[in-house]
C-alpha cells in the first residue's frame, strides 16, 4: 500500500457485489446519501435525502467504481447527466428483483499506520506477588470435588 492510511473496504465490496449481481442476471441498484458533499445526482429525484439509482449496463454508460468515488453517465427524464458519488456517500447496493445485497455502515476513521519509532514495546514483569498487598493476593480456589460426575437435564 503506497498510502500511509488504509483504504476503505467499501469500493472493493461494491465492485464485487456489482459483478456478482450481474453474473446472476440481477439488476444492481444503489442507495446514495445525496446530502453528503461531492454528490452529483439529479436533485429532483432525491427523497428523504437519498436517491436510488439503477446501475445495470443498459441504464448507465462509462461506469467506474474507484477508491474515492463511483460515477457514470445516464439519462434522467431524457436529459443526459454525469453522476458522481463519493464512496462515503454509498449507502447500499442490492438487487432490484430480490433485495439481496449489502448496506454499508459508517466506517471508522482509520488512523495512519504507526512508524516503527512509535510502535509499542515490551517490558518485563516481576513474577513474584507480594501477599501483603490487598487485592494482589491470588484467590483461593475451591478444592476439586471427589466422586462420580453427574449431569442434570433442566427444562
Amino acid at each position: 500500500m503506497s498510502s500511509s492510511r488504509p483504504y476503505s473496504s467499501r469500493p472493493y465490496l461494491a465492485r464485487a457485489l456489482y459483478q456478482w449481481l450481474l453474473d446472476n442476471d440481477l439488476t444492481p441498484y444503489i442507495v446514495v446519501d445525496a446530502e453528503q458533499p461531492g454528490v452529483e445526482v439529479p436533485r429532483q429525484f432525491v427523497q428523504n435525502g437519498q436517491i436510488v439509482l439503477n446501475l445495470s449496463p443498459g441504464a448507465v454508460r462509462d461506469l467506474f467504481i474507484e477508491s474515492e468515488a463511483l460515477g457514470f453517465s445516464a439519462r434522467f427524464g431524457g436529459v443526459p447527466m454525469q453522476v458522481m458519488v463519493p464512496t462515503s456517500a454509498l449507502v447500499a447496493i442490492y438487487a432490484r428483483e430480490n433485495g439481496v445485497g449489502m448496506v454499508f455502515g459508517h466506517e471508522p476513521v482509520l488512523a495512519p499506520a504507526e512508524t516503527s519509532e512509535q510502535a509499542p514495546g515490551l517490558a518485563s514483569v516481576d513474577s513474584e506477588v507480594d501477599a501483603g498487598e490487598e487485592g494482589d493476593a491470588p484467590q483461593a480456589e475451591a478444592p476439586p470435588r471427589k466422586g462420580k460426575p453427574s449431569l442434570r437435564v433442566i427444562k
